[in-house]
């Protein structure tokens, strides 16, 4: 595991956001099985060996170092009840690397609490304070409103819709592309 992964450990008001470990696995496989999770995202429900093998490569990306073309996700757990309660990450815009984009999940059990806005923000000062990157994207379906107020709430400007894209990104054609700097996030009101 690169090295400063290996201390990975985000503390926010209400969560804990971490990288994965083995016994992660079942609970993130479960959260994983509501089909309305995907409502707006080109993701579906995968059986247990097909989630396995993408869980085990979520692990591995955890030793690509910070100047390669990584993909982090982590684990967001209730700081009070210790439950599973998402992931979050960071990692390269694939249809336009090496850009970074912002990404997360939060299981349909727990939204409207904030959990999204209060991990969002923490990966987010993660991604420019020990990542050392000046600017993040983040994505979502023009009508995804609750992802496009998170993105409102921690300084994101809308940046274009995306068009134009073929293979195996043209699902993303029509998803509103938004942009943070690092001196905007710095500048934004604290949430």
């Amino acid at each position: 595991m690169h090295s400063e992964l290996s201390v990975m450990r985000l503390e926010t008001e209400r969560l804990v956001i971490r990288p994965y470990i083995e016994s992660d696995l079942m609970e993130s496989f479960e959260l994983m099985q509501n089909p309305e999770l995907f409502r707006y995202m080109d993701l579906s429900v995968l059986p247990l060996e097909a989630y396995k093998g993408l869980f085990n490569w979520l692990m591995n990306s955890y030793n690509t170092p910070f100047d390669k073309s990584f993909k982090y996700s982590f684990a967001i757990r209730s700081k009070g009840t210790g439950a599973f309660i998402g992931w979050c990450g960071v990692g390269v815009l694939d249809f336009s690397a090496p850009d970074k984009e912002l990404y997360y999940l939060i299981g349909r059990d727990y939204w409207g609490n904030g959990y999204a806005t209060e991990a969002a923000n923490a990966m987010s000062a993660y991604a420019f304070d020990i990542i050392g990157l000046d600017r993040l994207y983040a994505k979502a379906d023009i009508r995804n409103a609750a992802s496009l107020r998170i993105f409102e709430k921690l300084g994101f400007v809308f940046d274009r819709v995306l068009s134009g894209l073929t293979g195996d990104y043209k699902d993303c054609n029509g998803e509103l592309l938004h942009v943070l700097t690092k001196e905007r996030f710095i500048e934004r009101k604290v949430i």
